[in-house]
């Protein structure tokens, strides 16, 4: 992956429509939903657009953040490569930590609204919109500017702040952690931002499909 790839001034302006995103028009679009989950997707939705909008102003091409056209369907594919062989590897260690008396699935356990249509809200968003969003802010613009000062930090700054939303009580959220970690691996292997998002979609319907298994 190039360094420098995103400049400083498309940082600033994306911390800031994503602000703006969350504080301003979240308030907006909550004043005339009642439930939370079409709040949160539509206010998603924005960022996706108002990011996508700055990266192709600022950078002149949504190939800055791995999103160039021509390379959607491979990173599509490769994603879901990557999907597996992370799933494998999820998989074994469940069974390691199961062998030992703890209950992995229980830890990933997330509860699901109580009606089969917000349950579908709830996937589509929490599965789909939010990780394109999520994705494109933490892996394709923040990790892209860290990536000036190598990897390493690029991996870990972009994966701390990727978590800090995720924090919750006293315990550190592993899922986010790992997940983090990966995502921005991916990112940099494949220099394509369809890999993280893959993977992050698939990861997201996996865990959200667990309470069906209870």
């Amino acid at each position: 992956m190039e360094a420098k790839k995103i400049a400083l001034k498309t940082l600033v302006a994306s911390i800031a429509a994503v602000l703006i995103s969350e504080i301003f028009f979240r308030s907006i679009i909550t004043a005339v939903f009642i439930s939370p989950l079409p709040v949160l997707g539509l206010t998603r939705i924005l960022e996706i657009i108002l990011l996508i909008l700055l990266v192709i102003q600022l950078e002149k091409s949504v190939g800055a953040i791995g999103l160039a056209p021509e390379k959607l369907s491979a990173g599509i594919k490769k994603g879901m490569i990557w999907s597996a062989c992370f799933g494998i590897a999820a998989g074994i260690l469940v069974l390691v930590l199961y062998a030992a008396g703890i209950s992995a699935l229980g830890l990933l356990f997330t509860p699901l609204p109580y009606s089969k249509m917000l349950v579908l809200i709830y996937l589509v968003i929490g599965g789909v919109i939010g990780p394109v969003a999520e994705e494109i802010f933490f892996r394709g613009i923040l990790y892209g500017f860290f990536r000036r000062w190598g990897v390493y930090a690029a991996v870990a700054l972009s994966t701390s702040l990727f978590v800090l939303p995720h924090l919750t009580g006293d315990s550190l959220p592993f899922t986010q952690i790992v997940g983090g970690i990966v995502f921005a691996a991916a990112y940099e292997r494949e220099n394509n931002l369809m890999v993280p998002i893959t993977i992050h979609c698939l990861g997201n319907l996996a865990i959200f499909s667990i309470p069906f298994l209870s």
